[in-house]
């Protein structure tokens, strides 16, 4: 870790408000996390007495245990609230129950919601640090934050690579942050999926539209499908899984036109034989239980930093 850098940000939004030398902070921040999960006894004292409360809307596995686990490893409380036992079943805004939880004098607070925002509403009206877990279709930073990790590891730099993802550009909050992200860490970001999933203006995050899955695929260093996000979808905008599987499915077939040594990722959960071909998905080029474990070193770094570590 920098001791001599100030990470400034109370909360952790998006990475569009994060700087260059932010993101590489939380990086090395997590990195010498990272080798905590390794120890026979996985627990230091660093966040002893503090307190996270995670709050969440939608359903989650991954994200949710493993910000459970990030803040247990660092010796604080945590309590977890689901939308089904909240009182916002009764009623109560979401803002009330922010303060509510906020009087019970919370450090930390970590929110899933299916409304794009929901986290930056909640930050203007507590005093508490918010982390975003994810909200609606806008962003998921901390996803995006353990795939740069996770391409760091592997191929020793970000900067230069070529990053194709396909899929469900327009539902995925994965999809925006990394490519925030990885524009960001200048590497070349490539999507294609069907034109019905492809958002307007996506080229101002710093994405190249491709016509094409061979396109953004050939050559490409890190090769990222994405789950199409049928909940999020009010009418079916596909034909078929079975035809989406064909057309934009990748297989290896597919990965063949990347790079010998290209990265398989994947944010999960997978639907194999839809976007990604089981044999693929466990394959030697997958990093998709990398990504996994390199979660719990990211959402380490994301609470440390917010309560101020250095």
């Amino acid at each position: 870790m920098n001791s001599e850098y100030l990470f400034a940000h109370k909360h952790i939004l998006g990475l569009d408000h994060l700087s260059v030398p932010d993101i590489e902070h939380i990086l090395t921040t997590a990195e010498s996390f990272k080798e905590i999960s390794a120890r026979t006894i996985k627990k230091v004292p660093v966040l002893r007495g503090k307190t996270v409360v995670t709050l969440f809307f939608e359903p989650s596995t991954r994200t949710r245990l493993s910000f459970d686990i990030a803040a247990k490893r660092m010796s604080a409380d945590t309590f977890s609230i689901s939308a089904s036992t909240s009182s916002t079943t009764k009623g109560e805004t979401l803002a009330d129950t922010a303060r509510n939880i906020e009087a019970m004098m919370p450090d930390v607070i970590i929110m899933r919601h299916p409304s794009s925002g929901a986290p930056h509403y909640l930050a203007r009206h507590i005093k508490t640090s918010v982390i975003n877990a994810g909200d609606g279709t806008h962003e998921h930073p901390s996803q995006g934050l353990l795939d740069l990790m996770t391409v760091k590891e592997h191929k020793g730099n970000i900067s230069g690579l070529k990053v194709a993802i396909i899929g469900d550009i327009s539902h995925s909050r994965v999809a925006h942050s990394d490519i925030i992200g990885f524009a960001k860490m200048g590497a070349h970001v490539f999507v294609s999926g069907p034109a019905t999933l492809i958002p307007k203006k996506i080229e101002k995050l710093g994405a190249t539209v491709c016509s094409s899955i061979e396109e953004a695929v050939t050559n490409a260093d890190v090769v990222m499908p994405l789950r199409i996000q049928k909940e999020r979808q009010n009418d079916p905008l596909i034909p078929s899984f079975r035809e989406y599987a064909t057309f934009f499915g990748i297989n290896r077939q597919v990965l063949q036109a990347a790079k010998a040594d290209a990265l398989l990722m994947h944010p999960g959960p997978i639907n194999r034989g839809v976007e990604l071909a089981p044999d693929v998905a466990d394959s030697p080029q997958s990093v998709i239980l990398d990504q996994v474990t390199n979660g719990v070193a990211i959402r380490m770094a994301l609470i440390y930093l917010v309560l101020g570590g250095k």
